[in-house]
């Protein structure tokens, strides 16, 4: 009886994770044709926690086109040429279109570090001079035009950067910035812009790999919402897909693999689930 229950209840709990699988993909909202840059701080952020996003919207049949930016090098312990190279390697795995489409800032602005917060309007402005580089000028009174950019949809972190990490953290504050810059001093019109963050979850849920499937279907089912600007997204990688996603770690960031970085792989729920919100932001500019 006892090795019975050892087989029966981790093939429940994979069979359930499978199902709750095949939910997500069917109920919830999905991003189409759109243009898409995911925001990181250092090389291996995309596959340590956007995995599962990068994935499902890098679908082909979806039609997006998918891009990173990369805010340093991860240059801490000299190996930021290595870092780069490994960037694209895990961009391409994990289903981008072209290495072209894989962007990596070096600037004294953003050292990579664990204790050094990035400053959020360096963010903003190399944000604007990427994506909206006619709006580098800050408007000083009303406009009756509609501000534009080259992108459709910003992804990055969450006010907590999942792991309180600064440079996390400033990625938020930077992305706001520039998302608040857009639409400043033009009243009427909707940023052209939609900023979704990676919701940061408790320790309990961070470390219960694929079982926290179930948890963030409960939390979105309650406030799921398609339409061109869905409130919340939720993506859930397969068996498939969470072997690309740690194959991006284990074979793409090879400089990266400490022991610790196993165990996240193994049991973070950030290698198999992604739940993003879409953030409300105002007009105002500090």
């Amino acid at each position: 009886m006892q090795w019975f229950s050892f087989l029966v209840i981790p093939t429940l709990a994979v069979v359930c994770w499978l199902y709750t699988v095949a939910v997500a993909r069917q109920r919830f909202p999905k991003l189409r044709n759109k243009r898409i840059c995911l925001f990181i701080a250092h090389p291996d952020d995309e596959a340590m926690f956007f995995a599962p996003t990068v994935l499902a919207l890098t679908e082909p049949e979806l039609g997006n086109h998918v891009k990173i930016l990369c805010l340093s090098s991860g240059d801490a312990d000299g190996l930021g040429e290595v870092r780069k190279k490994e960037l694209v390697k895990s961009g391409m795995a994990l289903g981008l279109r072209n290495e072209d489409d894989v962007f990596v800032v070096e600037s004294p602005d953003f050292p990579d570090s664990m204790t050094t917060p990035w400053p959020t309007p360096q963010i903003s402005t190399l944000l604007t001079s990427a994506f909206a580089p006619n709006l580098t000028a800050p408007l000083k009174s009303k406009s009756p035009t509609a501000p534009t950019a080259t992108i459709d949809i910003l992804i990055t972190f969450d006010a907590s950067g999942v792991s309180s990490h600064p440079n996390h953290i400033s990625l938020y504050h930077g992305a706001r910035h520039f998302i608040s810059a857009l639409i400043h001093n033009r009243p009427g019109w909707r940023c052209p812009v939609d900023l979704y963050t990676l919701s940061s979850v408790s320790v309990v849920r961070k470390y219960i790999s694929f079982l926290d499937g179930l948890t963030s279907v409960a939390v979105m089912a309650g406030g799921k919402k398609g339409g061109e600007r869905p409130k919340r997204l939720l993506f859930m990688s397969g068996w498939g897909s969470l072997r690309r996603a740690q194959r991006a770690m284990t074979e793409a960031h090879r400089s990266q693999m400490r022991w610790f970085r196993w165990g996240w792989i193994g049991l973070s729920r950030y290698m198999v689930v992604n739940d993003l919100c879409l953030e409300e932001v105002g007009g105002r500019v500090a």
